[in-house]
């Protein structure tokens, strides 16, 4: 019977699921502030790993490319503590190195979801607007 998942893909599960805690409680630099791992990319060769993440704080205020630009400098300044406990956490032969991506696919969703809401509402107003004309 073929597995379902490759390993790398249960291996970057495993390391979202990790690299979560750890940022959560371990990692106490106010630049990241409250980040979320959306995914984690891993090669083939489990040397290299690329995690997404996205700051909560950015979807409460505008989107300000510079709380983006510090949180990502910072995780990738603590990527080697992060890796040793994540070494710990997980049983590997070689912890992959890290690198932190910023993930706006939350943010772009947001936005196209307030498009349609808008476009909805403004179509059901014209639909209003006409049916009032008509009954004149």
């Amino acid at each position: 019977m073929a597995r379902e998942f490759s390993r790398t893909q249960r291996v970057a599960q495993e390391m979202q699921k990790e690299i979560a805690i750890i940022l959560q409680r371990e990692v106490k630099d106010p630049r990241i502030g409250m980040a979320t791992v959306s995914g984690v990319e891993v090669s083939r060769d489990l040397a290299y790993a690329k995690v997404f993440v996205t700051f909560l704080n950015v979807l409460t205020e505008e989107h300000d490319s510079d709380v983006v630009k510090n949180g990502i400098k910072a995780l990738n300044e603590a990527s080697g503590f992060i890796r040793s406990l994540l070494g710990k956490a997980m049983r590997l032969r070689v912890v992959p190195e890290l690198t932190f991506s910023y993930d706006n696919s939350l943010v772009e969703g947001m936005r196209m979801s307030n498009l349609v809401t808008n476009v909805v509402k403004n179509d059901e107003q014209r639909r209003a607007s006409t049916d009032h004309k008509e009954e004149k």
